[in-house]
């Protein structure tokens, strides 16, 4: 690099790098830069998903983008001495970015640019892919377009898995005043940051995918439900949304197609049912989040009884490279019904938590020993919960299970939205289970008896000084036949899948 070239750095500006510091670092590099007459360009790129290392600060250098993991604003010093801008050897080196095993050993499609490019640049966007999609879906019918979703085999990745195709090809067939798309980015299962990393990495991503499904089935509306605690992605969000109007991707006559498609991020006010679509709806029309009695379904009668459809986030960022690939393409990969790719998100008690995009058909062995690492403490993996707080608890001798919907459903659990939470040697699975009913009480919007009353006397049966098995079961039976949505329904299945491989946790007090 020459005397005058200016140096670019790169620092996530995302809400886990920013918690640890990644704000101090930028002034601090900033301080020393001026201090030594050194010219250098920050950009506050998002998140690689290397939860691991961050924060991650990347150099671009004639031989590429180097990567210092765990840096914070004390490390600027010596990082200056090793020449780090010229990617001098540090202790925190982390060698060439794309050279990293575990970004290398992934199949990035969703996340290919997050991490890469400015997530508010719309010129790296497009330089890098972006809206071609949705410039093939432009010169597209209505009915080309859900073809290609259909053939794709796409699937809710929000946890029912439900194929995308069917639900926008009954919004297209039916008929309304007006139509909608809802984004469901009310990301609240443990252990899930998927939705977030991608509406602060590479929020256009999310906008393409809206805009062609509102193409698909005719509809000119978008609402993203994007939660509270969530700040920095309502603000790219919305960031994004404006320069989208401002470039005529959004709006009315949409790049000159005569297409319109308008758009808005509303906040939710933190409820976890909300994450359920008709509670969402509620909430939206400005009531209180209860879940609807179905039918109709929200694609017959929706937000404000409008034909409506609702996808989650990484659903409709799947979408865009549908259109500009092919159904085809995505059909081919994965395994089984269970095509594309997932983003697996890696929590707990882990040596190497982060991000880890591949097609469906990995194990989970593969997951949580190559990728995660083990634990963090070092200690045996004793579970792995899949799927959010309402997900299985899976013991070792099935991680061998290939992650697929159908492979999943086979052992009793679900990917869910791609949630991986790692527990150690020491935890007590009755207390587990406990939490699950206590989780359910807390959050229950309260409509239906057996979530509402259920998950109250299985907690207090669980903390019986001796367990009466016989009489959960026949707790959890009425909760999974009589609740009125998945959030009764579902909680017995962590109690479950925690008596049935920890027995050993379930004799006398806890």
């Amino acid at each position: 690099m020459s005397a005058n070239a200016v140096s670019s750095i790169f620092v996530p500006g995302d809400m886990l790098a920013i918690a640890l510091g990644a704000d101090e670092l930028v002034k601090e590099l900033q301080k020393q830069t001026k201090d030594r007459n050194i010219s250098i360009e920050i950009i506050r790129n998002g998140s690689r998903g290397m939860c691991w290392a961050e924060t991650l600060l990347e150099v671009q250098t004639n031989a590429g983008r180097v990567a210092y993991g765990n840096v914070k604003a004390s490390d600027v010093n010596s990082l200056f001495a090793a020449d780090f801008l010229n990617g001098g050897k540090h202790e925190k080196s982390l060698g060439l970015t794309e050279d990293i095993p575990w970004l290398t050993e992934q199949e990035r499609v969703i996340f290919n640019r997050c991490g890469i490019i400015d997530p508010l640049s719309l010129e790296e966007f497009q330089d890098s892919g972006g809206f071609a999609g949705l410039r093939k879906a432009l010169q597209m019918s209505p009915v080309q377009i859900v073809e290609q979703v259909t053939k794709s085999g796409l699937r809710g990745r929000g946890g029912a898995g439900f194929p995308t195709g069917i639900k926008w090809q009954t919004v297209l067939d039916t008929t309304g005043a007006v139509k909608h798309i809802v984004c469901n980015a009310d990301e609240g299962d443990s252990g899930t940051f998927s939705d977030r990393l991608i509406m602060e990495g590479d929020p256009f991503r999310l906008i393409e995918g809206m805009v062609i499904a509102g193409l698909a089935v005719g509809a000119e509306q978008g609402v993203i439900y994007l939660r509270s605690e969530y700040p920095f992605a309502v603000k790219m969000m919305r960031a994004a949304i404006e320069i989208a109007v401002a470039e005529s991707w959004l709006g009315g006559n949409i790049q000159g197609s005569g297409k319109t498609f308008d758009m808005e991020v509303f906040v939710g006010a933190g409820s976890y049912v909300c994450g359920e679509e008709t509670a969402l709806l509620e909430s939206l029309e400005g009531k209180t989040g209860i879940v609807r009695s179905k039918p109709p379904l929200p694609a017959i009668a929706g937000l404000f009884g409008q034909p409506t459809v609702i996808n989650n986030v990484i659903t409709l960022c799947a979408v865009p490279d549908i259109l500009a690939k092919g159904g085809d393409w995505h059909a081919s990969l994965g395994i089984g019904r269970s095509t594309g790719t997932l983003p697996f998100q890696l929590a707990g008690n882990v040596a190497k938590g982060g991000l880890v995009e591949l097609p469906f058909g990995a194990s989970l062995q593969e997951l949580v020993s190559d990728f995660a690492g083990g634990t963090k403490d070092g200690s045996k993996i004793r579970a792995v919960q899949v799927g959010g707080p309402l997900g299985a608890y899976l013991p070792p001798e099935l991680f061998d299970t290939l992650t697929g919907y159908e492979e999943f459903a086979s052992i009793g659990a679900g990917i869910g939205h791609g949630g991986i939470v790692i527990y150690g040697s020491s935890i007590n699975m009755r207390e587990q289970a406990k939490y699950a009913f206590e989780f359910c009480a807390e959050e229950s919007c309260g409509k239906c008896t057996p979530c509402r009353i259920g998950s109250i006397r299985g907690y207090e049966l669980l903390g019986a000084e001796q367990i009466d098995k016989s009489l959960i079961d026949d707790l959890c039976e009425v909760m999974i036949e009589g609740s009125a949505c998945a959030m009764g329904a579902m909680t017995p299945i962590p109690v479950q899948s925690a008596m049935r491989y920890w027995p050993e946790d379930f004799k006398g007090k806890s």
